[in-house]
């Protein structure tokens, strides 16, 4: 029987869906679809949904997510196509896209003590979904249930934003998809009660894009007890100057007037997303607006921090990286000890892209979350540091490219034909969800390593220099870091 919530501060009664792994597992609900924000026309700033006046209201489907170009899910987790098909299509809408999901585990709308909370933001270089809520790669059942059975129940909030153009802006209101995830938090500190969570403790989360997003919120004064940054910060995609914006969105008017006849606001979906293609309009970024001015000096603000990345994280430049020749390379590093340091030479065009790829990877992740957590510890706020080095369960060859932990942390694929896999799923899902309840996932003062091989554990510096630059880092600090990210 699906379940049927009354929820007071909504003013409305949610009729959910209910979903088990299997028959002897414990309930998760599922109340998805909830709109939380409306958007009066393209660009204006969202205004909350808070109140249904008594509405009964179907929450068993995902909601419309935003309009984006096709992109395959599937093909970027190298998730084998006989288990990528038979995902729920879902639609995409303008005006109704701004919409979440919580799952609950069935027990805790029944009892008096509130569970802490998670709210996770998704990826997609902030132009698309990575991955839809539909997805397998995002259901949040396993998760969810994994936590009711070693006892730490919590509830995880996803939810929809607007995305590339329609959540950059048109040059006025800015920063529309940050604004909407604003939105989305307060509604869940403002509603969460009524699906037995607790306000109070609350971890923002996110992988990618969604990452640099949670940074973002996070150093903006978000009303939440923790942060978890997968695979990104504010380093991989800073706050860029208003005349960067300014110029895109004349460039991409310019075009649209050309080639379409039609204006930035009233082009239709279709025809503003071709042009997106035809200008090369990707990715997007956050627009320096005041109240980020100076983030870099807030890595402190939260007071507890889980933060890492995974091996191959710069593995999604490496198509564009193969157009530029040795040569060209080598121009971009102008300075000889890095080049020498990187392995980069024009007459060796293997090994010049491979080390561009390092430096992205250093430059843009790996680096940054070692002087987040050296400056979080030294000003003695609460950090968990870890690597994920367990390659792809299906395609070993792609080692643990960027992206690839999110399979391990929602379960949502059957990993027991690869065990190695299956045991470091595991262990993940039981630290995330640790840090969610309040708990210290490891000793802080440790860094922890999920694979390769299957094994998870702490692991010394010196094990840490064995899988990371370490060695590069030191020239890096010494150098222009606005100049290198150029």
């Amino acid at each position: 029987m699906a379940p049927s919530l009354i929820h007071s501060s909504l003013h409305a009664v949610l009729d959910g869906t209910e979903a088990k792994l299997d028959p002897t597992a414990y309930a998760v609900e599922h109340y998805r679809g909830i709109k939380y924000g409306k958007i009066s026309q393209r660009f204006a700033k969202a205004v909350a949904v808070d109140d249904w006046h008594g509405e009964k209201l179907d929450c068993s489907r995902f909601g419309p997510q935003c309009p984006q170009n096709n992109v395959d899910t599937g093909h970027l987790l190298r998730i084998p196509e006989t288990l990528d098909k038979g995902q729920e299509e879902v639609k995409q809408d303008e005006f109704e896209c701004l919409n979440l999901n919580v799952s609950v585990p069935a027990r805790t709308t029944s009892t008096k003590d509130l569970v802490p909370v998670l709210i996770w933001i998704h990826g997609g270089s902030q132009i698309m979904s990575f991955p839809p809520a539909a997805h397998r790669c995002s259901d949040t059942t396993t998760l969810v249930q994994r936590s009711i059975e070693i006892g730490k129940p919590m509830i995880i909030v996803t939810f929809n934003y607007r995305l590339n153009i329609f959540g950059f802006g048109d040059g006025g209101e800015k920063n529309l998809a940050l604004k909407d995830q604003q939105l989305a938090i307060e509604w869940v500190v403002k509603h969460i009660a009524g699906f037995g969570g607790d306000k109070n403790n609350i971890t923002l989360g996110g992988e990618s894009a969604g990452a640099v997003y949670a940074h973002a919120h996070l150093t903006s004064g978000s009303p939440v007890a923790r942060g978890l940054l997968q695979s990104g910060s504010l380093y991989l995609s800073p706050p860029q100057p208003l005349e960067k914006g300014t110029s895109l969105i004349s460039g991409l008017s310019a075009s649209l007037l050309e080639r379409h006849n039609v204006s930035l606001n009233e082009a239709p979906e279709p025809i503003l997303l071709q042009s997106l293609l035809e200008n090369n309009i990707n990715p997007f970024w956050i627009q320096q607006e005041p109240d980020l001015v100076g983030w870099e000096g807030r890595v402190n603000d939260v007071q507890e921090l889980l933060i890492g990345d995974v091996e191959y994280e710069s593995v999604i430049w490496r198509n564009g990286i193969e157009t530029v020749s040795a040569s060209e390379i080598a121009a971009i590093f102008d300075n000889e000890e890095l080049k020498n340091l990187y392995g980069v030479s024009p007459s060796r065009p293997t090994a010049s892209r491979l080390a561009a790829l390092d430096f992205i990877n250093d430059l843009r992740f790996a680096l940054p979350i070692e002087e987040i957590s050296a400056s979080r510890r030294s000003a003695g706020k609460a950090t968990y540091q870890y690597v994920f080095d367990q390659v792809n369960p299906w395609q070993s060859s792609s080692r643990a490219h960027h992206g690839v932990d999110l399979i391990s942390l929602f379960g949502g694929y059957d990993l027991t034909f690869n065990p190695a896999a299956a045991a470091v799923a595991k262990a993940m899902q039981e630290r995330w969800i640790a840090f969610v309840n309040g708990e210290s996932p490891w000793n802080g003062e440790k860094r922890f390593a999920f694979g390769p091989h299957g094994k998870s554990g702490e692991i010394t510096d010196e094990d840490f220099a064995a899988r990371r630059r370490v060695g590069h880092f030191d020239l890096l600090r010494q150098m222009d870091s606005m100049k290198l990210g150029d």
